[in-house]
């Protein structure tokens, strides 16, 4: 396989609704979307998941462009490689930036499906051909609020809930919304906000079944999370924590979790994706896909990333319109009444990119051709 060009470009698009995490509120996204070309014509789409401030990771809208514009997109143009699969060998001499790589990477699985005819998930390896689906809901301005957001995707027929808690919202906040809803399948996702201080509050909170406590010390550890997980029974979900099948290896066996969120451009792409999938699942540890505020264009891969046999938890995958007034593809990902979603039939990514969209929302783009 040889890429002839790679076209770069950034859209803004605002959502519906503001999301807030420990890390604050967001408001409108800027998302790199990439598009590899072959010579004769055929085209495969990533997307950059990265966020608009190094506050999730070091990685950012700004520092991704550099990247893929300056260093990554020109060791792709041009080179003969064997297969999607090894594109993340040719970029294995640029140290992290794995959002950056996930972006091209992941254009090139949906290029390479689209040659094959198949759909994406299916070249993937994936064995489930509809996914349980669950939603994300950020920090809200008050707890009715919350309520309101909670019964709307359980009238929805999401499967899970998972809302985002912080030192500010978090035990009282759990404990309201058990009391309001009951033994709704609830996890709290802390985006890091806790420390080793906190053991006690969590010890606490196991009171309330929660199916996992998503990343609640530092981002970058894992030998903490393991003393967490000694000191109470909630389940411990790594996110920020895994940026490899070797991150994963080396915490289960320090047993600092017992399950693990996969996030397509925090591992580096699809290749990575599944390697960290078989490493759990060897290990009997569930994972599922976290969610990064996609486009239509991210939300498709990470559907097909979904259907992979270790996915065995509803993941962050939802609906288009959570987020989106109109979203770039079409049709717009929807799920069923059961809270699900069919992977497509469709070759690649299974869902058509609506360009006079993406042109519209575009606020600046490159092409890499040499």
């Amino acid at each position: 396989m040889k890429i002839k060009q790679i076209e770069l470009i950034e859209i803004k698009m605002p959502l519906v609704h503001f999301f807030e995490t420990s890390f604050g509120r967001t408001y409108e996204r800027r998302i790199i979307l990439a598009r590899v070309e072959t010579a004769d014509g055929a085209e495969g789409w990533g997307e950059c998941t990265a966020g608009e401030t190094p506050s999730y990771c070091e990685e950012w809208t700004e520092s991704c462009w550099t990247v893929l514009t300056e260093i990554l997109s020109p060791m792709l143009v041009h080179r003969e490689f064997e297969s999607a699969a090894h594109v993340w060998d040719l970029m294995k001499k640029i140290r992290g930036n794995r959002m950056a790589k996930a972006t091209l990477e992941t254009a090139v699985w949906d290029l390479e499906a689209k040659q094959l005819n198949v759909p994406l998930w299916k070249h993937l390896g994936g064995v489930n051909a509809e996914i349980d689906c669950g939603v994300s809901i950020g920090i809200q301005d008050s707890v009715e609020q919350l309520f309101e957001k909670i019964q709307t995707e359980l009238d929805a027929g999401y499967k899970r809930i998972k809302i985002k808690i912080a030192p500010h919202w978090d035990y009282e906040v759990i404990e309201k919304v058990r009391k309001r809803f009951g033994d709704i399948p609830l996890m709290g996702d802390a985006n890091s906000a806790y420390s080793l201080a906190d053991v006690d509050l969590f010890k606490r909170m196991d009171e309330f079944n929660l199916m996992m406590f998503e990343q609640p010390l530092a981002h970058d550890d894992v030998f903490d999370h393991a003393k967490l997980q000694r000191e109470i029974k909630t389940p411990v979900c790594l996110d920020e924590s895994i940026h490899s099948a070797e991150d994963a290896r080396k915490a289960i066996e320090l047993g600092a979790c017992k399950i693990i969120n996969v996030k397509l451009g925090r591992v580096g792409g699809h290749s990575e994706a599944k390697r960290v999938e078989q490493t759990a699942r060897e290990n009997s540890i569930p994972v599922w896909c976290g969610g990064m505020l996609e486009s239509g264009i991210g939300r498709a891969h990470n559907i097909a990333m979904s259907t992979l046999q270790g996915f065995t938890l509803p993941g962050d995958v939802s609906a288009s319109k959570r987020y989106w007034a109109e979203d770039i593809i079409e049709p717009s990902v929807e799920i069923t009444a059961n809270g699900t979603i069919i992977a497509p039939k469709k070759a690649g990514i299974g869902f058509d990119v609506k360009r006079d969209r993406i042109d519209r929302l575009a606020v600046r783009r490159e092409e890499i051709k040499n």
